[in-house]
């Protein structure tokens, strides 16, 4: 069976369902999206690591990560692997010496690790075939880029999520960034980055 590389592209949440987020993943390559729904404290995890946000104290991937680097695991790849009734499945490629490991894994958990390890994201054709999205290869308007994400997680926009950081300056956005991290809250942390990324 053909493998598709896949890259995280995009992080979006719900303003009305504050617990609905998901990851956009781009095809390496191409111009298809593959959008996942995950839990918030997933999303979270991601978004910290993608984002090089240092908490005071490890997240549970952190420690996961670490616990491999301890016993000298490395997570080779992520395979998502199946598709079945609107889930994906996922497994993550491992080898320790000479052993090659596959373990299963949700998909979320699968790339909260995949960021931390740097390891490259997989794939089945079929799945992208099925649940894959065309998009604008040469797509960089942010704006646009949220508007296809809701369209994609039936979720609505999120430019009202910035509006109390709207009216900030640069370090004030700062400030509160290393506040909400110092505070483990990185739910806010999460949307205040979104309104530094849209000021770049």
């Amino acid at each position: 069976m053909k493998r598709i590389e896949l890259e995280i592209i995009a992080l979006s949440h719900s303003v009305t369902q504050s617990h609905s987020f998901a990851v956009v993943l781009g095809e390496v390559g191409g111009t298809r999206r593959l959008p996942i729904v995950i839990g918030g404290f997933e999303a979270q995890a991601i978004a910290v690591a993608l984002d090089n946000m240092r908490p005071s104290r490890p997240l549970t991937h952190d420690l996961m990560k670490t616990i491999c680097d301890t016993f000298n695991v490395e997570l080779d790849m992520v395979h998502i692997s199946k598709l079945q009734d609107g889930i994906f499945y996922s497994n993550l490629i491992c080898h320790s010496g000479e052993q090659q490991i596959e373990i299963d894994s949700r998909t979320s958990d699968a790339l909260a690790l995949a960021v931390r390890f740097n390891c490259p994201i997989y794939v089945e054709e079929s799945i992208l075939a099925e649940a894959g999205v065309e998009a604008d290869a040469n797509e960089e308007d942010t704006d646009e880029l949220e508007r296809q994400i809701d369209s994609l997680t039936d979720a609505p926009a999120p430019a009202a999520t910035g509006s109390n950081y709207s009216s900030m300056s640069d370090e004030e956005l700062g400030n509160q960034l290393n506040l909400a991290i110092d505070n483990e809250d990185y739910e806010m942390a999460a949307r205040i980055r979104d309104e530094m990324n849209k000021r770049k």
